[in-house]
């Protein structure tokens, strides 16, 4: 009685229990029963007159009115004047069901005068059938017919939600046949105000066919009103919608290549793992469908991103991959082109490739489909950060550029990356207006049921998060999958926002076709071995119906056979694989065996003036923080005097002098534009108005675009579309920075399975440059190590070989996966940055930033060291100023990268040791094997001893020993590298800040210790 009551006097309450009484928390909820009689009660009669609101306003519509006072006094002035409320109020008082408390001219008004626009005499307006039309467009989904196989429910729910059933608005059969005036000034569809009269028989019927058929649609949890008018505009028609002759004959035709094509590789290949689409062969057509009309409405780009199931079948017959590439690469056939860069490869449905493809209207369309490895959704912000690279060099990017990400069913529930591609929707300088998700919904993850697999009703939920529409389809439906895939291409187009097709259907097979899915799902793999596939299903509807005869069926049939066969046959000749993956803007940059000349990165001292000043300038009116003025003071002066630059004034050196030779520069990450310690402040903040200034976008003269973009907080994510992004876009400096190094691990599957091997794997260059702010500064486990031992030990350098180092025929670091940096010096850390655009080549590049060395005074640079002619030192040799011995009077040659030297030089310089030279290790890997053999050559008698601060089982030794022995027998010296740091440990660093100092001293101090 309470909630009754509470429903009675809060309408927009009512609303939400009756839209979606599912929703409610439970300790809301009403037993079904209770809640049927409640529902009835409230349907039957007025709002309670008892609740006082506030002033009303008589053009208030007939939807806003929030309790039984408000529709009394409607009812009074429309009584007095019915021209003084809104239309909707007429409407409702002239035909309705309203029951007037005594007092008021009391029961139903049947009797209308001739100018009025309401229903003819008799007809009755009901504010159920207003109630009973939005639980089917909110619930409507829940009993929809969905499964393929009639087994399961998709929301895993087998109930029918009570506020569809017509007993719950008071509603019998008696009233089936009656009409009703259901239209409204502010909606669409089955209740816009041109639908006037319709029968509760005819009204139901079209409900039924528009939200419980073979299509489930979820819009009403979005907010805005237009947006959802929109969809019901397209969804709730008169009659239903069909597809046009000519559709179906392209959708048949698409549908047999797809079923063919399965069934082809069975035959050829039966012991083979193909990972494919068999049960969602319609996937294919939708695609191509969704592709087509994207391109009518202004696409000219597509991104494609999907797991390995049905991958194949994408590449053939959706991207065009040619059949005899397919089946060469089953038989093992076809060597690399020459002129490609060579590596490893891949299976076959990891790989990816680009087309530009035709369409049917004649239109031509560019599809890259992502190479990905087995790591399910990773790809996701990869294909983000591709597509926004593209939309970045084009004007009204995001109408013409377009991404399309393929899901499992268990994947978009349960994979973390997903929500952290997602969340880039609302984000300026990650948003690309709107992804299309596809998924591929075998209601199975493996050999795990959903309903262990999930905590959610549908595998989609999470999108709702964006508000963004779902579109539910059974898969065994071929034109409702089509109609949809228009449906979410237009919604797309339109309003620039993720959408969501769920493809309901099953696989045929296991998890590939080796797999024996009966040990697990026995009930489920019954059902699927009596299933008919789609394509027959489909070509005897078209039959039946007159579409087509058996005659077109059966040469569509020998149609596939005969392609197929002739393909077959040509992948068995000698041939070369053409060039299917490098896209035109990789054009001139050179492979792995290809030699490029070593560059210098040097800048004139005029450019870096100019650059400096206005790194330094802010307009007069913007109110600086006095702590930035201080250091925008301090910056001027070292750029004034060109000496004293510290770190954070060489990067922007660098970055300024890109621009100002026309490239662009991107810097992503967690709190980069003020910098995780507050070093960079590339975005100022005027602190009056809270407006934004960013020095490096007004550089006189400069070219380049630089952008400068706090993330929101995610590793894995982020990563992943910067390392999409530099993948897509050569010419430009593309960085990421960790607000801590350690938490890089948190995006340790784009390191792995992209960065490091993505060249060797998919012949995929990428240049993305990552900073990780590294150093033992006893700060604790957590943010001491970017675990320096992980990026170097998937380096694929030899320790055993020395290569070929010559000036004119050197390929070391084109051979080699990435490169690790450890820097030491503003100004080689301003060359690398240079030199990592300066090439025409592309490695990423992985840097361990400084921390402390951010404002040591002894870490500073000059412009002599940055000027024309100058580059990267890959090591730097001990100057010889502090040695008071020659060199063959050297005890110890001390090898050290990073912070650590600072340490060292200060110990020296303190305690006067003049014995012991060090040299500083700036490129890790790949390992600078000539120039470390140059320093032992130059020290012979000296013991060499490698220090660093981490422990013994993680920095760098497990890397550097084995290639300094390899330097030390070349030279035919017999003594070998000893260790001197840390101690082995499960954790990085010391929790405390005394253990650290001991620990520091101690390893200082072995440093110079006499042998």
């Amino acid at each position: 009685r309470r909630i009754f009551c509470f429903l009675s006097f809060h309408r927009p309450f009512a609303w939400f229990f009756l839209a979606a009484p599912r929703a409610v928390p439970l300790r809301f909820q009403l037993p079904a029963a209770m809640f049927t009689r409640a529902l009835r009660r409230l349907a039957g009669r007025a709002f309670s007159p008892s609740v006082r609101t506030r002033a009303t306003q008589s053009t208030s519509s007939f939807l806003t009115g929030t309790s039984g006072l408000y529709v009394e006094e409607m009812f009074s002035r429309w009584k007095a004047n019915p021209a003084a409320v809104h239309a909707s109020w007429d409407a409702y008082f002239r035909t309705g069901q309203f029951q007037a408390p005594p007092g008021l001219a009391g029961g139903v008004v049947e009797q209308q005068d001739e100018a009025s626009p309401a229903a003819s005499p008799g007809t009755m307006v009901d504010y159920r059938v207003l109630l009973l039309a939005r639980a089917y467009a909110v619930s409507g989904h829940a009993i929809a017919n969905l499964d393929p196989l009639g087994l399961f429910d998709a929301d895993l729910d087998s109930t029918t939600p009570p506020e569809l059933e017509l007993e719950a608005y008071g509603f019998t059969e008696a009233d089936l046949d009656r009409e009703f005036y259901v239209g409204t000034d502010q909606l669409s569809g089955f209740l816009g105000k041109e639908v006037e009269h319709i029968t509760l028989r005819t009204f139901l019927k079209r409900l039924k066919e528009t939200y419980c058929d073979t299509i489930g649609y979820e819009y009403m949890h979005i907010i805005d009103r237009a947006t959802c008018n929109w969809i019901r505009e397209r969804i709730e028609t008169p009659e239903q919608t069909q597809i046009s002759k000519e559709e179906k004959l392209v959708l048949l035709d698409r549908l047999m290549f797809a079923d063919r094509f399965e069934a082809y590789l069975k035959k050829k290949f039966s012991n083979t793992k193909r990972f494919g689409v068999e049960g969602c062969e319609v996937l294919i057509p939708a695609m191509k469908f969704l592709i087509d009309e994207s391109v009518e409405l202004g696409v000219e780009d597509v991104v494609i991103g999907m797991p390995h199931r049905g991958r194949l079948n994408v590449l053939v017959n959706v991207v065009r991959k040619p059949l005899e590439e397919v089946f060469a690469e089953f038989s093992g056939g076809h060597d690399n082109d020459a002129n490609q860069v060579e590596g490893s490869g891949d299976v076959k449905y990891h790989l990816g490739m680009s087309y530009d493809r035709p369409t049917r209207s004649g239109k031509t369309v560019h599809l890259s489909l992502v190479a990905n490895p087995s790591h399910l959704e990773a790809v996701n912000p990869v294909v983000t950060g591709k597509v926004y690279a593209k939309q970045f060099r084009k004007e009204d990017g995001k109408k013409k550029v377009v991404p399309i990400l393929l899901h499992g069913d268990a994947a978009f529930a349960g994979q973390g990356v997903v929500y952290e591609t997602m969340g880039f929707a609302g984000l300026e300088n990650y948003s690309v207006g709107g992804t299309i998700h596809m998924v591929v919904n075998n209601q199975i993850g493996f050999t795990t049921d959903p309903q262990y697999s999930r905590s959610t009703a549908y595998c989609t939920d999470l999108a709702k998060m964006l508000q963004a529409p779902i579109f539910h389809v059974n898969g065994n439906d071929p034109e409702a999958v089509i109609r949809v895939s228009k449906l979410a291409a237009e919604f797309r187009q339109t309003f620039q926002r993720d959408v969501v097709i769920d493809i309901v259907c099953y696989r045929r097979h296991g998890h590939n076709e080796t797999d024996e899915p009966k040990f697990t799902q026995p009930l489920m793999y019954n059902a699927i071995e009596k299933m008919t596939p789609v394509v027959d299903i489909y070509s005897k509807k078209l039959v039946s119906e007159g579409t087509c005869d058996e005659k077109h069926v059966g040469e569509l049939d020998n149609l596939t056979q005969s392609v197929f066969d002739e393909a077959f046959k040509k992948s068995a000749e000698p041939g070369q694989r053409p060039g299917l993956w490098l896209e035109s803007h990789w054009k001139g940059f050179k492979g792995r065996y290809e030699y490029s000349t070593v560059r210098d990165t040097g800048v004139p001292d005029d450019v870096l003036k100019r650059v400096g000043t206005a790194l330094t300038t802010v307009p007069d009116e913007l109110a600086l923080h006095r702590g930035v003025k201080r250091l925008f003071d301090k910056r001027r002066k070292m750029i004034d005097s060109g000496s004293n630059i510290d770190w954070a004034t060489a990067e922007a050196l660098a970055f300024g002098s890109l621009l100002a030779e026309g490239m662009d520069v991107r810097l992503s990450g967690q709190d980069v534009e003020r910098g995780t310690f507050s070093q960079r402040h590339h975005v100022v903040h005027d602190q009056n108005t809270n407006g934004t200034y960013v020095p490096l976008q007004h550089i006189p003269d400069a070219a380049g675009q630089y952008t400068v973009c706090n993330s929101h907080l995610s590793e894995f994510g982020v990563l992943g579309f910067e390392a999409g992004y530099a993948m897509e876009i050569p010419d430009q400096l593309v960085l990421w920075e960790a607000q801590f190094g350690d938490f890089a691990n948190g995006a340790q599957v784009i390191f792995d399975q992209f960065l490091s091997s993505g060249e060797d794997k998919w012949l995929r260059q990428c240049g993305l440059v990552c900073l990780l702010p590294h150093g033992y500064d006893g700060q604790g486990p957590e943010h001491s190590s970017a675990r320096l031992e992980r990026f170097l030990q998937a380096c694929n350098d030899d320790p055993t070989v020395i290569p070929d180092m010559g000036v004119n025929s050197r390929l070391q670091i084109q051979q080699t996966n990435w490169q690790v940096l450890n820097c030491t010096t503003p100004a080689n850390y301003f060359h690398a940055l240079r030199r990592q655009v300066h090439r025409d080549f592309r490695k990423p590049l992985i840097v361990m930033g400084p921390k402390s060395l951010l404002r040591d005074p002894d870490c500073v640079s000059t412009f002599a060291d940055m000027t024309e002619g100058k580059r990267l030192r890959r090591v730097i040799e001990d100057d010889g100023s502090a040695l008071e011995k020659k060199p063959d009077g050297v005890r110890r040659l001390v090898f050290c990268s990073g912070k650590v030297y600072y340490d060292l030089f200060r110990h020296r310089n303190e305690n006067k040791i003049g014995d012991v030279a060090i040299s500083r290790i700036e490129q890790i890997a790949p390992f600078p094997f000539d120039k470390v053999a140059a320093e032992l050559k130059k020290y012979p008698n000296a013991e060499v001893v490698w220090v660093q601060e981490e422990p013994r089982n993680m920095g760098a030794w497990s890397y550097i020993a084995p290639r300094v022995h390899t330097c030390v027998r070349s030279l035919g010296r017999q003594a070998d590298v000893q260790y001197v740091g840390r101690a082995p440990s499960a954790s990085t660093a010391a929790g405390n800040a005394r253990q650290h100092n001991v620990e520091q001293a101690a390893l200082v101090n072995g440093a110079f210790a006499e042998a």
